[in-house]
């Protein structure tokens, strides 16, 4: 009885000190992301998942992260590797809590990074399986504002393709996703209905609308968002493309 005493009081306190490193941990990668520092952030929330594997928030935030690290890459097989592992943390995400709403949207996030430079027909195979993910976040978390922000893309790859890939598509499949510029229009602007401190999000707003032919809306999405101040490491980056993109319809 005596050891058994000992035992549960050992297990008690492991767990107990688990919990607080998990809890801390999990504020420092918080903190990372923030300054931004997204490898170490990655790294933290890391840390979380060797003492708690099933940490689906930090599998979510593992994922995440890696689309936008993979995305920075100058190699293409580093870039693959990133996706691949994003798209691993959000698919064991999944198997935990299937209708975990932020487990779909990385999980749509990481195949939607992954296909950007791919081919009309490859573009369509991954466009179905993202429409299920993001479709889902949506359905069970409407206030996700990436979720919003993905079907934004979505629908802007598709209103995107050109002729050929339309109708490579159309052979291949008989029928392709709907997919237009209006429609990413209304996706991107109920995300920023939601947060209005998504830099990425005001971009592609601006450029849907520029596809539109709703340049003063473009004109007036960016000055916006140059106010925003940064808050990812990507936010400069995307900052001088959108400086660029002004310039080209002012």
């Amino acid at each position: 009885m005596k050891v058994l005493l000992i035992f549960l009081f050992s297990l008690q306190f492991l767990i107990k000190v688990s919990s607080q490193d998990i809890v801390s941990l999990r504020k420092e990668g918080n903190r990372l992301e923030s300054v931004p520092d997204e490898n170490a952030a990655f790294n933290k929330f890391k840390e979380i998942l060797k003492l708690q594997p099933t940490n689906i928030y930090s599998l979510n935030k593992c994922s995440e992260l890696c689309s936008r690290i993979g995305k920075r890459q100058t190699d293409n097989k580093v870039i693959n590797d990133y996706y691949e592992a994003a798209k691993t943390y959000a698919g064991i995400a999944l198997k935990i809590d299937p209708n975990n709403a932020e487990s779909n949207c990385v999980m749509a996030i990481a195949l939607g990074r992954s296909s950007l430079n791919k081919s009309g027909k490859e573009k369509i195979i991954s466009a179905r399986e993202i429409k299920v993910y993001v479709d889902r976040s949506i359905k069970n978390d409407p206030q996700n504002f990436k979720a919003w922000h993905v079907l934004g893309r979505w629908n802007y790859e598709l209103g995107n393709l050109n002729f050929i890939e339309r109708t490579a598509a159309k052979l291949l499949y008989g029928s392709i996703p709907e997919g237009s510029f209006k429609q990413a229009i209304v996706a991107f602007e109920k995300s920023n209905s939601i947060s209005d401190g998504f830099i990425l999000n005001y971009f592609e707003l601006a450029k849907a609308y520029n596809k539109n032919d709703e340049n003063d809306k473009a004109i007036y999405t960016i000055n916006k968002m140059l106010l925003i101040p940064n808050h990812t490491e990507d936010d400069a980056a995307i900052k001088e493309d959108a400086r660029r993109l002004l310039k080209s319809i002012q």
